[in-house]
């Protein structure tokens, strides 16, 4: 019946008992896939994590800048992870550390929202931060 169409004899489910068969024409069939496959990753969107590095002792206007960095990243889409380096004695004061994060924390509270409080990874205190949904 395939031949007479001039179509192909496809196994849907060939472990079946019987053994399921369908007439179509499957070069038509992989390309309608391709294109279905194709349109989906079309709607997906990228999440891409950028990050931000502050220090203990950073600057007034040093801290204003990467907080307008931030914003831009965050009105992007994109997740933010903010970092606050530490080095030699500074690890002494880590409240210094606590204190740059909720500044910088209170400067972008208006478009962002931490996923998880600010915690110590090594040397560095990492807070993620994901934008705000409306």
């Amino acid at each position: 019946m395939a031949r007479e169409k001039n179509l192909d004899l496809v196994k849907i489910a060939p472990k079946g008992k019987p053994p399921v068969c369908k007439i179509m024409d499957y070069g038509k069939y992989k390309y309608e896939q391709a294109k279905i496959e194709k349109e989906s990753r079309k709607k997906q969107k990228v999440i891409t994590v950028k990050e931000i590095r502050l220090r203990p002792r950073i600057e007034e206007h040093d801290m204003l800048t990467k907080s307008k960095q931030a914003r831009k990243f965050l009105e992007k889409g994109d997740k933010v992870k903010v970092t606050v380096r530490f080095r030699g004695r500074e690890l002494g004061h880590k409240e210094l550390g606590f204190d740059v994060i909720n500044n910088f924390l209170g400067r972008i509270e208006d478009i962002s929202v931490p996923e998880k409080k600010p915690k110590f990874e090594g040397n560095s205190l990492v807070v993620i931060l994901s934008p705000k949904k409306d």
